[in-house]
């Protein structure tokens, strides 16, 4: 968790997290298989753009791990989302026991 807490901007990946949807969702052409790479380029770009253009190796692991965090992110609420989904219709479609009087 340190390592999280050490080298993820939250800015960076915020703003890979919504390049990352809009690739997705609206640039066909580009393979869904890609999107990790473009992240990971952004967020280093990002990073270094964040920190006065300055390139260290924290910076690039900074950069790196925003934005393929971005991707697991993304990832993570997809598979919350649908869980939920599921889950709600389970419930509609289990017939409701009464209780006889």
């Amino acid at each position: 968790m340190d390592f999280l807490t050490r080298y993820v901007v939250v800015i960076v990946l915020c703003i890979c997290l919504c390049l990352g949807y809009v690739i997705k969702h609206s640039i066909s052409f580009i393979p869904n298989k890609y999107i990790p790479l473009i992240m990971a380029i952004v967020g280093i770009i990002l990073n270094v753009w964040i920190n006065g253009w300055k390139f260290t190796p924290e910076i690039l692991l900074g950069g790196l791990a925003s934005g393929l965090a971005s991707t697991g992110a993304f990832e993570m609420v997809r598979n919350i989302a649908s869980k939920e989904e599921k889950d709600a219709g389970i419930e509609e479609a289990s017939p409701k026991l009464e209780k006889d009087s």
